[in-house]
């Protein structure tokens, strides 16, 4: 495979690099004995982990509606994973904060991902991993925006 074909194939590698973590997330937690998530409730954790409260920034940082969000928390909810709270901030906005079950999964989350960096880092060379998360974790700016001119076919 040419650098050309690795940055055709970008966005598939890194949606392939999420679910291989996801996946991997999914997996310690079950072998922990954690009741089975999905994939929004995982995302949810993952940024509850990173310290993201307000629902409105979770939604931003997953591309999903405010209201998807709220179906995701309400789900949590009711599985006793978190409560909302009011943010001591603003007390008319509500945030997210892990229960006492919540927390101690959120422990084992944290952890899981230490060990799965820790195994690509071995897998990938460790040097070679941490520039790629350093790269990642770099602002990309905002998204390209496209007028019809910019993508005519000049045919």
């Amino acid at each position: 495979m040419t650098a050309e074909d690795d940055v055709r194939h970008m966005l598939l590698s890194l949606l392939r690099g999420f679910y291989w973590f996801d996946e991997g997330l999914q997996n310690y937690l079950q072998a922990r004995g954690w009741p089975v998530v999905t994939r929004p409730q995982s995302m949810v954790m993952a940024n509850l982990v990173l310290g993201v409260r307000r629902p409105s920034d979770i939604a931003r940082n997953m591309g999903v509606s405010r209201q998807a969000i709220h179906a995701t928390i309400n789900q949590m909810v009711e599985l006793g994973i978190v409560e909302l709270v009011d943010d001591p901030s603003n007390g008319r906005v509500k945030i997210i904060a892990p229960t006492k079950m919540g927390e101690t999964m959120r422990i084992d989350a944290q952890a899981s991902m230490v060990l799965m960096g820790e195994e690509l880092g071995r897998r990938l060379g460790r040097a070679q991993f941490l520039k790629a998360a350093h790269l990642l974790n770099e602002d990309w700016g905002p998204p390209m925006a496209f007028t019809p001119a910019d993508v005519a076919n000049d045919a």
